[in-house]
């Protein structure tokens, strides 16, 4: 029984470290050619709220009452129409995602800080501040050079996470093989 258990965490680690790898090498293809990853992030985004809208459509007749099927069906022709700009138009789309990209960060540096503020005095406290001081200053490094850093700051940022993401994962496999074998 404890052999059968140690080869199937040894097949899933070993899978999960190819995954890793893999993640770390296209986070790098993607900080090298952020103008490419951008392009082919946004045209990911586009199908994604395609594919959103027409399940919108799909399920509106779920609901239980007609204000809620027609608002199903309205949100629903809203993700396609937006969708199918971003693939129509992906290089306004790619400038569109960097500016959502930098609100979002601008808005996760501050929730960031508030909580910091909150938990002040605790442990490791002081990695939680410097967290939120450096997502607001990406925040605004993007958005004081918007729209021309838009050829570089999804797809470098997205690399960058792609990348790191996969080493974490990469660190978490080997930290369970570790303690199984």
């Amino acid at each position: 029984m404890a052999n059968t258990i140690r080869s199937n965490v040894r097949t899933a680690t070993t899978w999960s470290i190819v995954l890793s790898i893999l993640m770390m090498i296209a986070g790098v293809l993607a900080i090298l050619s952020p103008a490419v990853a951008g392009l082919a992030i946004t045209v990911v985004v586009g199908w994604l709220l395609v594919f959103s809208g027409l399940f919108h459509i799909a399920f509106a007749w779920q609901a239980d009452r007609a204000g809620s099927v027609v608002w199903e069906i309205v949100m629903g022709l809203l993700y396609g129409a937006i969708g199918f700009y971003l693939l129509a138009h992906p290089a306004v789309g790619l400038a569109s995602l960097s500016l959502a990209i930098a609100l979002y960060l601008a808005i996760e540096g501050a929730l960031e800080l508030m909580l910091a503020y909150q938990f002040r005095g605790s442990s490791g406290n002081g990695w939680l501040m410097a967290d939120g001081i450096l997502t607001l200053l990406l925040a605004v490094m993007i958005a004081s050079t918007w729209p021309s850093n838009a050829v570089w700051a999804v797809g470098t940022i997205v690399g960058i996470s792609m990348f790191f993401s996969g080493m974490s994962r990469l660190m978490l496999s080997y930290g369970v093989r570790r303690v199984v074998a």
